[in-house]
């Protein structure tokens, strides 16, 4: 399916699909401030060539979804996983297989203790037990110049990366795709640190009893490897499986292979009837 606008809790999302619609569902939850791109398209391809319809979709104030003025979201956390389980709901899914980077870890935790029969498995990276840490808010920013927009975003990324992140011109492309595509970049970069988390999560961790992988990079600078040991402590039956030579990001290309082959083997772990 092309990208599609989805009406979700009185919103619009930005959603789309790879696969077959009638394989398990499985959604990918973006971190915070980042858009439905950095589940890259071929990683979404390969991913879904495992027998899996794989989702992912631009949280509210990224990419093409409904933005908010910057600074001012009228939102908090628990409604970005209420979004999760919308993009679900609007798509005919009843369960599915939960895969969310740090922010979007935090939400996949909270549908799994809030709404366990929603969840057939769980995938958490670069995720701390419970919610985020709060951050402080960005210093204030033009993101108007789309030229100097590209380059702070590749220099955040590589900043929070290791030896496999993608090189310069692969980033640039990705930046760039991702500016063209959001609504308002001042929003996307500001309105995911202003919010309230809500009730908290990580008391209710040890309800979680969909089976659960904690993947997590070996030279993470933005979640310490403490967090991942707890995480994985904390969740019944979790397993932990570390990334070597990755950093604070998306999966990079160099371990593809590997991350693809734990996340199918943890959704096969999750097989229940829908």
């Amino acid at each position: 399916m092309a990208e599609t606008m989805v009406p979700v809790n009185g919103i619009e999302l930005c959603v789309e699909t790879f696969g077959e619609p009638t394989d398990p569902a499985l959604l990918l939850i973006a971190g915070g401030a980042s858009s439905m791109d950095w589940w890259e398209d071929e990683f979404c391809r390969r991913l879904a060539a495992g027998g899996r319809c794989v989702i992912r979709y631009d949280h509210r104030d990224t990419g093409r979804s409904t933005s908010f003025p910057a600074g001012c979201p009228p939102y908090s956390g628990v409604d970005l996983a209420h979004d999760a389980l919308g993009v679900l709901d609007a798509l005919g899914v009843h369960r599915a297989h939960l895969v969310g980077m740090a922010m979007g870890g935090a939400l996949a935790q909270r549908i799994a203790v809030e709404r366990p029969h929603r969840v057939r498995s769980l995938t958490l990276m670069s995720a701390v037990p419970g919610e985020t840490p709060a951050h402080p808010a960005p210093a204030v920013t033009d993101w108007s110049h789309r030229r100097a927009s590209v380059r702070r975003m590749i220099a955040a990324i590589r900043e929070r990366g290791g030896p496999f992140t993608a090189d310069e011109p692969h980033l640039r492309r990705l930046a760039e795709r991702i500016y063209d595509r959001t609504t308002d970049m001042a929003a996307s970069q500001a309105n995911h640190h202003c919010l309230a988390h809500g009730p908290p999560v990580r008391p209710r961790l040890g309800s979680i009893t969909a089976p659960t992988l904690v993947l997590h990079g070996t030279l993470d600078r933005v979640v310490p490897a403490a967090d991942a040991h707890a995480l994985a402590a904390e969740i019944p039956g979790a397993r932990l499986v570390w990334l070597d030579g990755v950093g604070h990001e998306f999966p990079p290309m160099a371990v593809w292979a590997q991350v693809i082959d734990e996340i199918s083997g943890e959704a096969s772990r999750g097989r229940q009837p829908a």
